[in-house]
């Protein structure tokens, strides 16, 4: 079964996972800071609230609070967030078929899951891209009142796939650590 990341020789996949790893935490550590602002009580999980408005008076009101100065932090995050999508995707995707890999044979369910799920981060990714778009569109006026519905039905599967694939990195990173101390 193709990986998305078979262009990478095999050998160079866990230091490619490595490093897109800590490319992952570094640029999460910068969004953090500067989503500070972007929290209140229109939006108290700052920029993940303006992701799931999912209407134009709520995301309004969100940019309301916000203000010009909160405005210009979420540009900078949303922009940001182009560079976290390739890295995020980039580890958890990567790290889904070592896992896949550490855990099962290529012909065995797990296997396959870790490979779909590989897949998936890419599509999380694209739909994150369609999301930033969209809330970009929205923070520089534009009236269309589609555009924070698509935010939020972007968001939506994203989170679920990212969410699942890191689950999954995470269990099969502890079952391989714990299988080579028994062997």
């Amino acid at each position: 079964m193709k990986t998305p990341f078979d262009w990478i020789a095999a050998e160079k996949q866990k230091p490619v996972f490595i490093f897109m790893a800590a490319l992952t935490v570094v640029v999460m550590v910068c969004l953090q800071i500067i989503g500070g602002p972007l929290v209140t009580d229109a939006a108290p999980s700052g920029i993940v609230s303006y992701e799931f408005a999912g209407d134009m008076p709520t995301a309004r009101a969100i940019l309301d609070s916000w203000g010009a100065r909160g405005q210009v932090f979420a540009g900078l995050s949303l922009g940001l967030d182009f560079l976290f999508l390739f890295a995020y995707a980039g580890s958890i995707g990567l790290g889904c078929v070592l896992a896949a890999r550490a855990l099962s044979p290529q012909d065995g369910l797990v296997y396959r899951l870790g490979i779909w799920l590989a897949w998936g981060l890419l599509l999380a990714a694209f739909l994150d891209y369609l999301e930033n778009y969209a809330l970009i569109r929205v923070l520089l006026g534009s009236e269309l009142t589609l555009w924070p519905t698509v935010a939020r039905w972007c968001a939506i599967p994203k989170f679920a796939l990212v969410g699942v694939g890191l689950l999954f990195v995470i269990v099969g990173g502890i079952a391989s650590l714990l299988g080579r101390r028994r062997g």
